[in-house]
């Protein structure tokens, strides 16, 4: 048998042990957690015989208790196959329902009976009270239904008062009442998918009553309820140390990285990478290593050995103080050539505001020194004026298609919209490659552009004054998407979220040496590469689980339209 061939395997995800126990149950009323159990014991009383014991008491009960039970008319549902020894019956035969109602004298006021309804039932809480003596009453033997509601076929144990109109008693001998709680349970997904009543839902008494099912012999029942019970246990425990499990690899994930991040990276790596796939094999986790990789990049800590391995590219002409130097030489350039407007001067980063020390041959900045930050455009109003798309011919990137990008490996390769010459006219085309930073909407998204495209000036491009195959483009990509939930504070709490370009251009930016960037970047986009991978192989392991869960559940259910004979 799948499930329990599997049975630990499954439990492995959380979200498994509902439909694990459902699974037990439907495999427990089909006689097939007790097969070896039957052959093992031949010589027990039939069902037959068990019949005619629980019919003669039903009988003397209703007799006793002066109640009249009508038997519901309707088609009665089939069961086409038995385990050996056990007998076909409709569910009247085995048990009753007795419906709650609300008393004429019902308050709050403390008084011989406690109203039972859900609350009192399920979570003590009582509330009001009855001197009814006619109500219908239950008591601590007694097993309950709820019949109305959005919980409507949830089974609770009876305490002594009055039922409450939602709920019905159970009447049934107290020698298959365990037996008959089991098929309750087993049926409690079904009835509520069965339920009448729009609004309000309820429980579909008459349909219940009329369905037949199999009655094993009274000592099969029994050893059906152990089976059960002794499978349920085991499901809530390797559920718990499951959710146990993955909150310890959580914290220890959690305390690893920060590890990385505020000590010895290199010892504190090594360590972490002889773990990646144990510990790494939820997709959470796999998240706060992605957004450590980018905080590690942005610390120099991902490149100290490339550092140690060529001390003569991160100094002298090499150091980023030279970098930044021939930066703004480029732009006072482009300023004279008229290309672009002069900026206006920010202050220099004092010793108190640098967040974190820098490795050798490093810079602090502020971000609007390392190269040019332009809003896009998109001057006619109305924006969405067909004329500015009809018969449209250059691609129109928006936020949307920003944020979209991370789906691509950062590259944007989307949109929506194109633009005519008109729409152009009143725009800028901006060059593959350009690296695109959202400051509305969604604040602090980041795509490069995979071909010439327009924006609208919710969008911000980058572009490299000092060309380096686009290093340093992927460098600010990082650093953005570090920044991220500090960017988005800066946004006024209103309905379209929006920061303006002067927040950009303030942000302390940490630059790298030129050569430096090229190497941060392939480090990332090794380690990302590993992440896609253990991300691939966790979304696998995820899909066998259900491929798992589905196989055993085809198993149960096929089985129940043909119950072999055993």
């Amino acid at each position: 048998m799948q499930l329990l061939e599997h049975f630990k395997e499954l439990t492995i995800h959380p979200k498994n042990a509902i439909e694990l126990k459902g699974l037990i149950l439907q495999l427990a009323i089909q006689g097939k957690l007790t097969s070896k159990w039957r052959k093992d014991n031949l010589n027990v009383e039939v069902s037959n015989d068990l019949l005619k014991r629980i019919k003669h008491y039903n009988s003397e009960q209703l007799k006793l208790n002066k109640r009249r039970v009508n038997i519901p008319k309707g088609e009665i549902k089939k069961l086409n196959y038995l385990p050996k020894g056990w007998v076909k019956v409709v569910n009247y035969e085995l048990f009753n329902l007795q419906k709650g109602k609300n008393p004429k004298d019902l308050s709050e006021t403390v008084k011989k009976y406690i109203y039972q309804d859900i609350a009192s039932l399920d979570r003590g809480n009582v509330r009001r009270y009855s001197d009814d003596e006619k109500a219908p009453k239950c008591k601590e033997s007694d097993i309950l239904v709820v019949c109305d509601g959005s919980r409507s076929g949830l089974i609770l144990d009876g305490k002594p008062g009055i039922v409450g109109s939602t709920l019905a008693v159970i009447h049934t001998p107290p020698f298959i009442k365990d037996y008959i709680r089991l098929i309750f349970l087993q049926d409690f997904e079904r009835a509520n998918a069965n339920m009448i009543g729009a609004a309000i839902p309820h429980l579909n008494t008459k349909g219940l009553l009329l369905t037949t099912i199999g009655l094993p012999p009274l000592e099969e029942q029994k050893e059906i309820v152990n089976v059960v019970e002794t499978l349920f246990k085991e499901v809530e425990q390797l559920e718990q140390l499951t959710v146990e499990r993955i909150g310890l690899k959580e914290d220890f994930v959690t305390s690893a990285l920060n590890q990385l991040t505020t000590k010895n990276a290199n010892q504190e790596w090594t360590f972490l990478q002889d773990h990646f796939k144990p510990f790494f094999n939820e997709t959470t986790n796999i998240k706060k290593l992605r957004e450590t990789v980018l905080q590690l990049a942005v610390q120099g800590k991902l490149t100290s050995e490339w550092r140690t391995s060529h001390p003569e590219l991160i100094s002298g002409t090499h150091h980023a103080s030279q970098l930044l130097k021939r930066i703004q030489e480029e732009k006072a350039q482009l300023i004279a050539d008229k290309k672009i407007k002069k900026e206006k001067a920010l202050p220099k980063i004092t010793k108190d505001e640098i967040p974190y020390e820098l490795p050798e041959g490093w810079v602090w900045c502020r971000m609007q020194e390392i190269g040019l930050f332009e809003r896009g455009k998109s001057k006619h109003r109305p924006r969405n004026d067909f004329r500015l798309f009809s018969d449209g011919k250059y691609p129109l990137v928006q936020t949307g298609d920003v944020s979209s990008a991370k789906k691509n490996g950062g590259i944007i390769n989307t949109h929506k919209s194109l633009y005519n010459d008109f729409g152009l006219a009143q725009s800028r085309m901006w060059d593959k490659g350009t690296l695109c930073i959202t400051i509305a909407a969604n604040i602090a998204e980041t795509g490069i552009l995979g071909f010439n495209a327009c924006f609208p000036d919710s969008v911000v491009g980058f572009t490299e004054i000092i060309d380096n195959g686009n290093s340093l483009a992927s460098y600010v990509e990082y650093f953005i998407t570090i920044m991220k939930s500090d960017l988005e504070k800066f946004a006024p709490s209103t309905a379209q979220k929006n920061i303006n370009l002067g927040i950009l251009y303030q942000l302390k930016f940490p630059l790298p040496p030129l050569e430096e960037q090229k190497a941060i970047v392939e480090k990332v986009n090794a380690l990302m590469g590993l992440c896609d991978s253990l991300e691939q192989e966790a979304q696998q392991s995820q899909e066998h689980s259900e491929m798992m869960m589905q196989s055993c559940l085809r198993e149960v259910f096929e089985g129940e339209r043909k119950m072999e004979e055993v």
